[in-house]
């Protein structure tokens, strides 16, 4: 399985993305306009934060499913009994934020929204005219005014090795979205499942862009755009003794938008924070 690596300055970018998002579900962005130095200084001061106890004060909404979700109450994949190992916090702009924290995030925020934007139009000028009329509105509609777009700092962190049999950072799962917007991590581990059922390690050196299909478009393409099931793997050796910081943005369409005749975006989302254990 051949997750394709672009330029994003390339004149062939938008065409040879959105083929390998079609083809495994998953591109990658090399010399795209996300400021490294702004998301390296958002793990270094994050990480500080989930290693304090003022996260404890920000424990997430049920209701608007913002704040800090702890190792305790993370998400369950779906088909899966052991929940993740791992703590994050839901960053809204109307939502909760540490004041010291607040500013870099909501930089990070705005760029990686205007880029999957960007993205996502790529996606809808290269989606093939039988397939788009699948669409019950253009996909850069979709997104037009919607306050759902998630920006998720994630923390896994060190191994103690007495985590549960079988129990993973990232059981496998498929994301909610329509698309996902991810920096590469400052520790490896993540990996795609291949149509041949074998997992293969993402390229992700330090500097380049994780792109994903969400179930959403997955959804309202009819499977043209596959939401690959995707995890993160427990490092070994001395990669054990070290926190992974991850940085996810997840694109996410306004609640009406219909995807399908099974569901608008609103009922899809609600289905699903429910399987994962995180709503009632």
């Amino acid at each position: 399985m051949q997750v394709k690596v672009v330029d994003y300055r390339a004149a062939d970018a938008a065409e040879q993305f959105t083929r390998s998002l079609h083809e495994t579900g998953f591109g990658v962005l090399v010399n795209h306009p996300i400021q490294q130095a702004l998301v390296e200084k958002i793990y270094a001061d994050w990480l500080s934060f989930f290693n304090g106890q003022e996260k404890h004060q920000y424990a997430f909404s049920k209701e608007k499913q913002d704040g800090y979700f702890s190792t305790e109450i993370s998400e369950t994949a779906k088909g899966f009994t052991q929940k993740d190992i791992k703590e994050y916090f839901h960053v809204y702009p109307w939502g909760r934020i540490p004041e010291q924290l607040r500013a870099d995030a909501m930089s990070y925020y705005e760029q990686a929204n205007a880029l999957a934007a960007e993205l996502l139009s790529w996606v809808e000028r290269y989606t093939p005219a039988a397939i788009a009329k699948l669409y019950r509105e253009p996909l850069s509609r979709m997104i037009r005014d919607s306050q759902l777009t998630l920006l998720r700092v994630l923390r896994y962190p060190p191994l103690t090795g007495q985590e549960p049999a079988g129990s993973l950072r990232a059981a496998p799962h498929g994301d909610i979205n329509l698309l996902t917007i991810l920096p590469a991590a400052n520790e490896p581990g993540l990996q795609v499942l291949g149509k041949d059922g074998q997992w293969f390690d993402v390229p992700c050196d330090f500097g380049t862009l994780i792109i994903n299909i969400g179930d959403m478009l997955q959804e309202a393409s009819q499977g043209y755009y596959p939401s690959t099931q995707h995890r993160v793997v427990n490092p070994i050796g001395e990669g054990a003794k070290r926190s992974r910081v991850s940085l996810p943005l997840f694109l996410h369409p306004r609640d009406e938008v219909v995807l399908s005749d099974r569901y608008t975006a609103h009922s899809y989302l609600e289905e699903r924070l429910r399987e994962l254990g995180v709503k009632s």
